[in-house]
């Protein structure tokens, strides 16, 4: 009896050995030679276990559902072949300096992704419409590329999305209309440090955006829409643009931390309710307001420099009005 009881206790003990199909390997190698062998990549030996000894390789039941690729020297560009990878989740790709090319059509066969990331790559030409076929995907990153081109509106079809990062890019024309009525959850939108242009879309002042970031980019008009006392945002960054409207008549979301509106042609004065709000990040610099800064709150606790260069603002911390 003690004999089969040990037995048992051995067999639970046993580590998990799960050897990937040979269909994922093979496309793993076909995905290697596309990026011309890279060094990051010597672990992926056709001799050994992708599952188990390839690093950025992740399994569940002997399919590859997760695959990383990060900081390395790799010169080429995405296989067609990253979509026979079926039973991908996550795809992570990110600091690749010389990869180049676009994202491929078969990408949309990959069914089961919630995570999707080409970041810091040399990846160019147009975000492809087709991205949004990509329905389960919850974070969309494509930030710190080359994409041109405009903004393809059909993101905003995809029912999952948590965060869109389409920053740092050179994206140009207007916020796609469509992204005032996202089919799920209005998601974080970082569309920062691009080339668009013109006036956002009325529909967008029905969104309510956690995050919201559109600094560095040419847009124009009234983005007051923004604002509001039932809003729930908490980081709003409109920095670096040529909005112009009236600050003195928004009504400001008490669950705001971080407000950016620095660089552009705001008007009025500054909202007292600024002194009710826990703000840890604070920039109204470069613009035209007028009148006292409000005292109290976090507001005395920023920098001159976060207040300089308007017409006439004055009060703590500037000068004595």
């Amino acid at each position: 009896m003690m004999r089969i009881q040990l037995s048992i206790i051995i067999i639970f003990f046993l580590p998990s050995f799960e050897s990937c199909s040979s269909e994922d390997k093979t496309t793993l190698l076909k995905i290697k030679i596309s990026l011309n062998n890279p060094q990051i990549l010597n672990s992926w030996d056709p001799r050994t276990d992708c599952c188990n000894d390839w690093i950025g390789v992740e399994c569940t039941h002997r399919r590859i559902t997760g695959l990383t690729v990060a900081a390395g020297d790799v010169v080429g560009h995405i296989a067609e072949e990253i979509g026979d990878l079926r039973d991908l989740v996550i795809l992570d790709w990110s600091s690749l300096y010389r990869l180049r090319g676009t994202i491929p059509r078969s990408i949309t066969k990959l069914k089961n992704l919630t995570y999707l990331r080409f970041r810091v790559t040399e990846l160019s030409g147009p975000i492809p419409e087709y991205i949004s076929e990509l329905q389960n995907v919850t974070f969309l990153d494509l930030s710190f590329n080359r994409f041109n081109g405009s903004i393809p509106g059909s993101i905003s079809l995809m029912p999952k999305l948590e965060a869109v990062q389409l920053n740092r890019n050179k994206l140009t024309g207007s916020i796609p209309e469509s992204f005032g009525s996202f089919v799920g959850k209005v998601p974080d939108l970082y569309l920062g440090n691009n080339r668009l242009s013109g006036k956002i879309p009325k529909s967008l002042s029905k969104s309510d955006f956690n995050t919201l970031s559109l600094s560095g980019n040419k847009l124009s008009g009234d983005a007051s829409m923004f604002f509001g006392r039932n809003k729930t945002t908490v980081t709003l960054d409109l920095s670096r643009n040529n909005f112009h409207f009236n600050l003195s008549k928004v009504k400001l979301a008490k669950s705001l931390v971080s407000l950016d509106l620095s660089h552009n042609r705001i008007f009025g004065e500054l909202p007292l309710e600024l002194t009710n709000l826990r703000l840890d990040h604070f920039n109204v610099s470069f613009n035209r307001l007028c009148g006292s800064t409000p005292q109290g709150g976090r507001l005395q606790s920023f920098e001159v420099y976060e207040f300089s260069n308007n017409l006439c603002l004055c009060g703590t911390p500037l000068e004595r009005c």
